[in-house]
């Protein structure tokens, strides 16, 4: 059997064998928790605001700014709760505007703010290409508007919004604005003064750093509550035993992301471009989803008509390519996913999403591999598909 090629750098990343040295010394050598007032305890204190400050410089923005989560999607869940209900206390706001392709993390949270906190949420239509316009924010934007939340660029589709701009107007207006950044950390800048956005949500593992970490950066004076009650950790924001060690893998992530940026765009783009080419021509009935050039330049993703997504994918996989879909099923009922009926494919085409992203470890002979493989295993599932 082959080694598998993995093919799903937006799922998640491996861990950087630098970020993991930086990491090491705070399992077992300074291990003490940052609360604690004796010298053990000061020492993982003192890493934590290094930690802190490494994150700040790389933000360009200031380290009181900084607020570690477990994850991207609790950084989602604290900018969405914790600034609509604050603004709702402070001035009766009581719209959440958001879009119809944003990460679960986004969308489910702002559901229950409608459900069990009655919040109006409004759900912002895109393009075809998955794109929110600052128009259209803008056109929605009303008096009662509490947050504006959209994404920097979208996980299943790859295409970036219009951030700063959207960013202007919500400033203008004077109305907080939220975008989840956890899939553009890697290859897009993050200069939060650039990007104007009040609350951005980020992830390590997206970057090359450790699962179970993230950051949401707050700028000052935006209204916010916290989730999370008990200790006084995170500026009261979130309580709970700060987990050291990840603090520094996340921060030491975000340090060589930064640093290393242009490289590794450099070397994702060209074999992203190759496989795009090549899917298109090569297959029949392939469409590209997302900008076809306002994308991450390590993310493709394609919609087959007649297929099956998750059937392609468990054919890949047995083949020994890793990749992904945008199809869930639920209890052996395929529908396409939400972002696929957002940027208006039938269900014909919007099952038969596939996900192809690359990283450090791709290389040229992985991709032509792969590429050699996938127009058979496309046409082996529209064969299974239509097998009754």
């Amino acid at each position: 059997m082959i080694d598998p090629i993995y093919l799903d750098y937006a799922a998640t990343t491996p861990v950087d064998p630098r970020v993991l040295n930086a990491m090491l010394p705070y399992y077992s050598e300074i291990f003490g928790n940052p609360s604690s007032i004796h010298y053990y305890g000061q020492r993982a204190e003192a890493a934590i605001a290094s930690a802190r400050e490494t994150v700040a410089v790389a933000l360009n923005c200031h380290p009181e700014e900084i607020v570690f989560t477990s994850c991207g999607s609790e950084s989602d869940n604290l900018a969405l709760r914790g600034t609509a209900l604050a603004r709702r206390e402070k001035t009766g706001a009581n719209w959440i505007l958001t879009n119809r392709a944003e990460h679960h993390a986004v969308s489910k949270t702002a559901d229950q703010m409608e459900k069990h906190y009655g919040f109006q949420v409004e759900q912002l239509n895109t393009d075809g290409f998955g794109t929110i316009s600052p128009e259209t924010v803008e056109k929605a934007i009303c008096k009662d508007t509490a947050l504006v939340s959209i994404m920097y660029a979208n996980n299943e589709i790859g295409t970036i919004n219009p951030v700063a701009e959207i960013a202007t107007i919500c400033k203008a207006h004077q109305i907080p604005f939220h975008t989840d950044a956890v899939q553009a950390a890697a290859y897009l800048p993050m200069d939060t003064q650039s990007l104007g956005a009040d609350l951005i949500s980020l992830g390590a593992h997206k970057f090359y750093g450790p699962k179970g970490v993230g950051v949401l950066f707050i700028r000052k004076d935006t209204p916010i509550i916290a989730l999370q009650t008990g200790g006084g950790q995170e500026s009261g924001l979130r309580a709970g035993t700060q987990n050291v060690p990840y603090i520094i893998g996340f921060a030491e992530a975000l340090r060589l992301t930064i640093m290393e940026r242009v490289q590794r765009t450099s070397c994702v783009r060209p074999l992203r471009d190759q496989i795009v080419g090549t899917v298109l021509e090569e297959i029949p009935d392939s469409l590209l989803t997302g900008h076809p050039t306002t994308r991450l330049p390590n993310h493709s993703s394609f919609v087959f008509k007649g297929v099956d997504g998750n059937l392609l994918l468990t054919l890949l996989d047995a083949a020994g390519f890793s990749c992904s879909s945008g199809s869930a099923c639920k209890t052996g009922n395929p529908e396409p996913s939400e972002v696929m009926t957002a940027i208006g494919l039938s269900r014909e085409w919007g099952l038969g999403s596939l996900r192809v992203t690359l990283g450090a470890g791709t290389t040229t002979a992985h991709v032509d591999s792969f590429l050699k493989a996938l127009p058979g295993l496309v046409q082996q599932a529209r064969n299974l598909s239509r097998t009754p």
